[in-house]
């Protein structure tokens, strides 16, 4: 089937943002500290829900940022960017943010084959919530029935299946008929 509309993950999709999320999930647990907030064993998105409810989501969402502007900078262009552009409208939903994720489309020239971005910070939820998702399918003028989001993670497919688009694996993702 080819749909109507592709949106991209961006990091594992896309292209590898260079980002080591431990020395990340370390950094964010100090700044946490730093406004006494213990984080305990929290992972790094369980910290970012946790800094919405203590009041300290924008320190914590600047530190994580920084980070991937940084590897976003120096990422590495996957296959999947190489198959740009198509003959359909094209977005990307990502749990990054979304500087980070414009800039490595930039860094890597394929900014202008790419409509709507939404990372984490666009919309006020992130992934699985569907929200990003359906915003971007929105903005490319599609339904979701017509749509498909391609990804590399669980939380992809499980976004995908609450938006009501269809899923496809990066690794498993035939590019040729959508090609313009």
């Amino acid at each position: 089937m080819t749909h109507e509309a592709v949106v991209y993950d961006l990091d594992g999709t896309l292209v590898d943002l260079a980002v080591d999320w431990d020395v990340v999930t370390r950094d964010v647990a100090a700044v946490l500290r730093e406004h006494d907030v213990e984080p305990d064993t929290a992972s790094l998105w369980g910290m970012l829900e946790l800094s919405e409810t203590t009041g300290h989501r924008d320190v914590v969402e600047a530190t994580i940022s920084e980070y991937e502007r940084t590897g976003a900078r120096e990422s590495t262009r996957l296959s999947l960017a190489d198959g740009l552009p198509h003959d359909v409208p094209v977005g990307v939903c990502s749990l990054n943010a979304e500087t980070a994720c414009r800039l490595a489309l930039e860094v890597h020239e394929i900014a202008h084959a790419v409509g709507p971005v939404v990372g984490r910070d666009s919309e006020g939820s992130e992934k699985p919530d569907p929200e990003g998702l359906l915003t971007v399918v929105d903005e490319l003028q599609a339904d979701p029935e017509s749509a498909v989001f391609v990804g590399d993670s669980e939380r992809d497919a499980e976004t995908a299946r609450r938006a009501g688009t269809d899923f496809a694996w990066a690794s498993d993702f035939d590019q040729r008929r959508y090609r313009a």
